[in-house]
């Protein structure tokens, strides 16, 4: 085997497993890493279902070992009405906005957490009542410029679920989308032998990865989960913001 392609499955290996390894952790965040990585290297019409097979497994792996940790009825109104933003999203993605409403998001994402890190006590909800609001807007995110994990993840921290309770949740709620994702794609003609085969070199890696984050999930303390969310959503603000403003 040619030394240029031994380097590229390791490179996709690598990365696999580092932005599994942050999704396993913390319960989100993979593909924001993944993306940009694998897009150094490969086409984006392999980088994005290759991305998607992956977060559904990923997905699917933490559910198999913690499905009684989830709440499945409220990651169900948030996939429900996630569906109903989908088509304001396609009518969005047709407009002549794409890199004002990506910035707008990140400022907000970036703004909201840092919010929290100072005064963490004083933002929260009660209640799954506002669940129409934000599934409503990661529907609309989600089908207009594939950033639907956002507006879920800042719901979770406003409800100040456990670590373990938030990971699970957030799983269910990716694995239903991710469903429609991929579906989308095959649909699409996306997924093809090629992308199959890297993804099939990026199975073991997923799975070691999901390993190591459930054993770091389960390390971090309650009080301290929430202020390394609150990060991680920087961080995936900033990121939306760089790869935005750097087009």
């Amino acid at each position: 085997m040619p030394i240029e392609i031994l380097i590229l499955w390791l490179w996709v290996w690598i990365v696999t497993f580092l932005s599994t390894l942050v999704r396993a952790t913390l319960g989100f965040g993979n593909a924001l890493v993944a993306m940009p990585l694998l897009a150094l290297i490969l086409p984006i019409q392999i980088v994005t279902p290759l991305v998607a097979l992956l977060a559904f497994i990923i997905s699917l792996l933490i559910l198999l070992k913690d499905w009684r940790l989830a709440n499945f009825r409220t990651s169900g109104w948030l996939t429900f009405f996630s569906l109903l933003g989908i088509p304001v999203g396609l009518l969005l993605l047709k407009g002549a906005y794409d890199a004002e409403v990506k910035v707008f998001l990140a400022l907000i994402v970036i703004g909201f957490s840092l919010y929290n890190l100072v005064d963490p006590a004083r933002l929260s909800l009660k209640s799954d009542r506002s669940a129409f609001v934000f599934g409503f807007f990661a529907g609309i995110l989600g089908s207009a410029y594939n950033t639907h994990g956002p507006p879920i993840v800042i719901y979770g921290t406003l409800r100040k679920w456990s670590p373990e309770s938030f990971r699970a949740t957030m799983q269910s709620y990716f694995l239903a989308t991710g469903v429609l994702i991929i579906s989308a794609h095959g649909m699409a003609g996306l997924i093809t032998e090629e992308v199959f085969r890297y993804f099939l070199v990026s199975l073991p890696a997923a799975a070691l990865a999901v390993v190591c984050g459930n054993r770091l999930n389960r390390s971090i303390p309650a009080g301290k989960f929430d202020r390394y969310v609150h990060w991680g959503l920087v961080c995936v603000g900033i990121m939306l913001l760089v790869r935005t403003l750097g087009r």
